[in-house]
Formats: structure tokens, C-alpha cells, sequence
């Protein structure tokens, strides 16, 4: 027979957060109390859109073009926010005061939230915003960036950009997991998708680039326009370095010179093998052009917002 008294919460290690600080149902909390409820549609159905900037020496870098890609993707999922721009941007700013934190990683999200009634019908959710500040992570530790990823490129397809706009920033990332896994069971440290025709698109959280016979190359579809994707291509033309965005085949990439990744959580950093195949320069001279410039521009008053103190 079932025991009807209620049970003691199991012994365990306390669950651990990153320093830093959250905005959440109108008010600042630590880490550790940033929560949203169950029924959210943003947990419940990835009904959700964000965007990450970065801080780093305690300058906002391209704010201005974070801030555009994340209030078009909340127009074009039919979200709304409680504030206007000028209030989004005062809040982010309050989030990275208030954590105490020079070199960080801030991110924005607009979920669906829920409807008061229950009702399963989107256009009755109230939508939730949240925002916080933790500190700068990268999706390559120091041996990689030195060395180069040992890029995989998955058998799982990317999802179809018909199904879901990969230009709105959003967590459907099951394919990347999937994707993830079969590079570690295959060796590899980080993943690549390509899409239904066999075209390369991108991996988690990061755009591609293939430097071949002097120019670079990057996928024109499938993929998210990221920020530093755009930047490297601002940076390739202020360099004079050819660029070509058009659909990105297997043998581009594994007959290249040198080949990149960019993210918002590192930058531009170097790939060093596909599929276990070694590119013949890893980082390669164009890559490490390009990844010296955008560092330098983390000191230019044009790319960069100094964060505003209370």
C-alpha cells in the first residue's frame, strides 16, 4: 500500500550557479533565484527567442547590432516586450552593473509565457522577459583556441530553415545535441550540420568559414545571421580579403587552406581537423589576421558601449 505521508527532498549535492545577476517578473534576483514556471511556453514548447552580447573590459561590443537582431526576432515571432529599445537598453546595462562584472556574457530572452486562462491559444500568453549577467564563457577552452577545433559534421540534418527561420535566434537545438553527440562518439569536439541538399550550415552557437585559395567563404542559408559572423565579413573587407557568401559544399571545407568559426562566446577561432582531417594551417595566417583585428576593436569607441554604472 502506498505510503501517504509526504517524503523528506533527497540528500544531494546543492545545485551550483555562475556568479552574476538576473532580471525576471520585474525585479533583480541572484543566480540561483532566477526561475520561470513550468507552464511557460518557452520551457514547454521552446517558444522562445534571445540574444547574447558580450562585455568585455566593461564595454558592451555591437550593441546596437545585438539589439536589432533580438527586437526583430520578438516582430517576427509576434512577441512584445514591456519596454521600448531605449528601456531594453538601460536594463541590460542595470543587469551588467548590478552583477559586478567586467568580461561578461549577457543574454535576452522574450518566451511565450502562458495564458492566465490556460488557454492554448498563443495569442492569449502574456510573454516574459528576462534578462541576465554571468560571466564571459567561450565554446572553446585555451587548448582549442590554440590549436584549433576537431570539428565533426554530424548525419543529423540541420532543422529546414522552411520549418523553423534560423535568422530568429531560438533554442531549437535537438539536431545540435544529437549532432554533439555523434562527434564525441566519433572523437571529435564540436559539431557541424548540413542541411537536406548536403550544404554546410552552422553548429551550436557558432557560424562557419572556409578560407580557400585566398578568399572567404561562408554559408548564405540555413544558418543564423549571427553578430560575428557579420563582423568577421566587415572585418574581411576593411582587411581587402575577398569574401564569398554562397552555399558551402563538404569538399570546400576539407580542400580549404584554413577554416574558422565565429561566435559571440569567443570570437574567431581556428578549426584544425574535419571528420579527422588535418587543415593544412591551423590557426591560418587569414585567421589569425582577422582574429587579432577583432580583439583590437574591443578597444574601438565606433564597435563598443561603455556600460553605464547606476
Amino acid at each position: 500500500m502506498p505510503d501517504s505521508q509526504p517524503h523528506p527532498p533527497l540528500a544531494g549535492p546543492e545545485t551550483q550557479f555562475p556568479p552574476g545577476v538576473a532580471w525576471i517578473d520585474g525585479r533583480f534576483v541572484p543566480m540561483s533565484e532566477a526561475k520561470i514556471p513550468i507552464l511557460d511556453w518557452g520551457f514547454l514548447r521552446s517558444d522562445a527567442t534571445y540574444d547574447v552580447v558580450s562585455v568585455w573590459k566593461n564595454h558592451f561590443f555591437r550593441l546596437d547590432k545585438h539589439l536589432d537582431r533580438f527586437l526583430a526576432s520578438v516582430a517576427k515571432l509576434r512577441m512584445s516586450l514591456p519596454f521600448d529599445r531605449t528601456g531594453l537598453e538601460t536594463l541590460l546595462h542595470e543587469t551588467v552593473t548590478r552583477s559586478g562584472l567586467e568580461d561578461a556574457y549577457v543574454e535576452m530572452i522574450c518566451t511565450r509565457g502562458h495564458s492566465p486562462t490556460f488557454s492554448r491559444d498563443p495569442r492569449d500568453a502574456v510573454n516574459r522577459f528576462i534578462a541576465f549577467a554571468i560571466p564571459f564563457g567561450w565554446i572553446a577552452d585555451e587548448t582549442q583556441r590554440d590549436r584549433g577545433l576537431r570539428m565533426i559534421v554530424a548525419s543529423v540534418p540541420r532543422i529546414p530553415a522552411a520549418s523553423v527561420d534560423p535568422t530568429i535566434k531560438n533554442y531549437h537545438w535537438l539536431d545540435m545535441v544529437r549532432g554533439l553527440y555523434e562527434a564525441y562518439d566519433r572523437g571529435g569536439e564540436n559539431v557541424l550540420l548540413k542541411d537536406l541538399d548536403g550544404f554546410l550550415t552552422e553548429g551550436p552557437g557558432f557560424n562557419l568559414f572556409a578560407v580557400k585559395d585566398g578568399s572567404v567563404h561562408t554559408p548564405d542559408r540555413g544558418v543564423l545571421e549571427g553578430i560575428t559572423r557579420g563582423t568577421a565579413l566587415e572585418l574581411c573587407a576593411e582587411l581587402k580579403i575577398p569574401t564569398r557568401i554562397e552555399p558551402l559544399s563538404m569538399e570546400t571545407l576539407t580542400t580549404a587552406e584554413e577554416a574558422f568559426v565565429t561566435s559571440t562566446a569567443g570570437g574567431i577561432m581556428a578549426i584544425a581537423s574535419v571528420d579527422g582531417q588535418a587543415l593544412p594551417a591551423s590557426p591560418g595566417p587569414i585567421t589569425r589576421r582577422l582574429g587579432e583585428l577583432y580583439w583590437a576593436k574591443h578597444q574601438d569607441p565606433a564597435w563598443t558601449t561603455p556600460v553605464r554604472s547606476l
